[in-house]
This record gives C-alpha cells, sequence and structure tokens, in this order.
C-alpha cells in the first residue's frame, strides 16, 4: 500500500490567551492589555516558582513522529542540487544547516544567479510552524516544497525534469521501490523531504532546561530579560514551543510600517497575495524566535542586520512603545539562550556579538562579552 503522508499531533499550535481573544472580535491592544498582568506576574516570580503550565514559552519535544527510513532519504534529496533546473541549487543552498538553517543574505539567490524577493526563514523546527513561508501559503511542509523546485528565482525546475533525473540513480530507484509501492513520484519526493525537515527539532536549549525546572540553567540577567520580554507584550506573538510561527499578524499594529518603510516588491504585502484580501494586506506569519541569534539578517525583506535595531522597530510599530538599549541587551541575552542542540550539538554560539551596540557600558550585569 503507498504510505499516506504523516501530519503528527504534536505539530499542532499552542494557542496563548491572545489568539484566543482575536478570535472573539478583541482588539488587539485590548488583548495586549488583558494579557499584561498576567505577564507582569509572571516576570516577578522567582526562578523557583516558575510554573510550566503558565509559561507563554513552552520546551521544544525532543522528537516528533518520522520514519527514521523515509528521513535518510530525505535528508539525501535536501542536499542534491539536481532538484534544479541546472543541477547547482539544493534545499541546502539557502537553508545551511552548519549556519542555523539560513543563508544568511537579505535576499536569497536562485539558478543564473537570480534574485528572489524574500528573506530565507530557517528550516530548523520548520516543522512545527502552523503554516510554511512568510505568507502561510502552504499549509504544510509537503506543499512547501514545490515553491522552491519550480519557482523561477529559485530551482526553476519541473518535476517530469527532476524525476528523469532522480530515476537515473538506481539507489534512489531502489530506495523509492521500497519505501512506496508506486516508487519515484513527485509526490513521494515531496514527501521524504518533508520527513527529514520534521526530524530538524533543535531541543533542550538552556532555556528549555530552566523551562523544565533547572532553574540554574540560565544566570540571572538572562531570567530579567525572559521576564521583560513578557512584561513588554513581545510574547502577544512570539510564545509556543516555537516563540513564533503559529499565527498571522499584521507589521504595522500600532503604526504605519509601510508609510515609513517603502515596500521593496509586492512580497510586502504579505498574505494578501495569498487570499486578496485587503483586511490581510501587510500579515505576515510570525517568524520563531528559536534561533534568532543566528538567522540576521531580519524581517521579511532582510532590512536589519542587528537585533537590536528589529527589536526597536517591533516595539514602535507593533506595541506602541520605546524600549531603552538597556532592556533591549537583557532580552538579548534571554534570546541567546533559545537555540538548543541538533544531533546532540549545541547550537548556542559562544560569542555574544548582538549584544555590542549603543553604549556599551549600559551592558547588562552578567552579560557575556
Amino acid at each position: 500500500m503507498t504510505r499516506q503522508r504523516f501530519v503528527p499531533a504534536a505539530v499542532q499550535p499552542f494557542k496563548p490567551p491572545i489568539a484566543t481573544a482575536r478570535r472573539c472580535g478583541v482588539s488587539l491592544l485590548r488583548a495586549l492589555l488583558l494579557l499584561a498582568p498576567l505577564t507582569l506576574l509572571l516576570g516577578a516570580q522567582p526562578a523557583a516558582a516558575l510554573n510550566l503550565s503558565l509559561e507563554p514559552l513552552q520546551p521544544i519535544p525532543e522528537k516528533i513522529p518520522a520514519d527514521p527510513a523515509l528521513a535518510k532519504l530525505g535528508e539525501k534529496l535536501f542536499f542534491d542540487p539536481r532538484l534544479s533546473a541546472d543541477n547547482t541549487i539544493s534545499c541546502a543552498h539557502c537553508h545551511d544547516l552548519e549556519h542555523g538553517g539560513v543563508d544568511g543574505l537579505k535576499h536569497s539567490y536562485g539558478v543564473d544567479g537570480r534574485e528572489g524577493m524574500v528573506n530565507s526563514p530557517t528550516v530548523f523546527n520548520s516543522g512545527l510552524n502552523f503554516a510554511q513561508f512568510w505568507d502561510g501559503r502552504a499549509a504544510t511542509l509537503e506543499d512547501q516544497i514545490d515553491g522552491p523546485v519550480t519557482g523561477h528565482v529559485e530551482m526553476d525546475s519541473k518535476w517530469p525534469d527532476v524525476l528523469k533525473k532522480l530515476r537515473e540513480d538506481q539507489l534512489y530507484k531502489q530506495r523509492f521501490h521500497t519505501l512506496f509501492d508506486d516508487g519515484l513520484t513527485a509526490n513521494n519526493v515531496k514527501h521524504a523531504i518533508a520527513e527529514f525537515e520534521r526530524t530538524l527539532l533543535t531541543p533542550d536549549s538552556r532555556f528549555d532546561r530552566y523551562l523544565k525546572g533547572d532553574v540554574n540553567a540560565i544566570n540571572e540577567a538572562e531570567k530579567h530579560g525572559y521576564a521583560l520580554f513578557k512584561s513588554y507584550g513581545c510574547v502577544s506573538c512570539h510564545q509556543g514551543r516555537n516563540v513564533g510561527g503559529n499565527l498571522f499578524q499584521k507589521l504595522g499594529v500600532m503604526g504605519d510600517y509601510f508609510k515609513e518603510n517603502a515596500m521593496e516588491n509586492k512580497a510586502g504585502l504579505g498574505r494578501f497575495n495569498v487570499t486578496g484580501l485587503a483586511s490581510d494586506k501587510h500579515r505576515f506569519k510570525v517568524p520563531s524566535l528559536r534561533l534568532v541569534v543566528l538567522t540576521a539578517p531580519y524581517f521579511h525583506n532582510g532590512r536589519y542586520r542587528t537585533l537590536a535595531e528589529t527589536i526597536r522597530t517591533m516595539a514602535k510599530f507593533q506595541l506602541g512603545r520605546h524600549i531603552p538599549d538597556e532592556d533591549i541587551r537583557y532580552i538579548i541575552q534571554f534570546l541567546y539562550t533559545l537555540p538548543g542542540k541538533y544531533r546532540g550539538k549545541s547550537l548556542e554560539p559562544k560569542d555574544r556579538p548582538l549584544l555590542h551596540f549603543g553604549n556599551l557600558d549600559s551592558a547588562p550585569s552578567g552579560a557575556d562579552s
């Protein structure tokens, strides 16, 4: 029997109070005000009293269900440039697993050096997202794969051409016929790659160990940064296991972002490009912050090189607030605790370059330098 795509229950998004408020028609501002007392209370709790059930952030699972043989096949395909028209671009070209699952560029480049319109998000923990792409146009990892493989500015391939090349590889033919009754097909290629991507989790971060009860896993400056992250309202969009990736939000809730920052291309319209609804203009999937210290530049357009300017911008246009540099530095300290491990190796960087901005004399106590 042909294998059916498996979508594990574990990938269902965490639904915070703010999401419930939106569904009930409560405005974002009112929802933030309703949430603020809770976040302030949580931020004031001593480390020993942290209650996981009350926290807006949750630990990443050690794994989600995946077929090992299928994931291994998907890994081979992930690194195979034959998916592209000119045999030069693989999935790993834009999603480098050695560098946070991104390419570090403002916009990614495909075949013949064609420039894309958006910044490539990390592929790590993408199995925890409730939708794929900045505009959420793909509901699943399988659906997402068509975009880069057939996209003109990415791989620029056609599936019949891809399959013809892969069928010339006897190892691929053997593995696909072992795993699927119908052998090597476009759907099965997508299924294999998606299965590998589901294994790209980064559990066991220092912050997750803290959430699970190890009060010494993060230092006092990092704990204060987490408290500020909650009390300023960042958790209204960045929460759950992936610290984001589980809802859409307008860029410019508390101010007109695009009045001050002109759109570079139609990708700036966000989810409007998918639905055509005026209410979806400039709405984007909220990105995960799990590896944010590794994945500069930031925003859908790669406009910001540093976390400091990114946080200032988000505070202004999403929260209607000014966050002083000292507090920004504490928040970045906290963000450095979020990268976990991949295949047993910690992804948390030893250096802390993102803490170096503005007046360095105002660095929080306990900050790494």
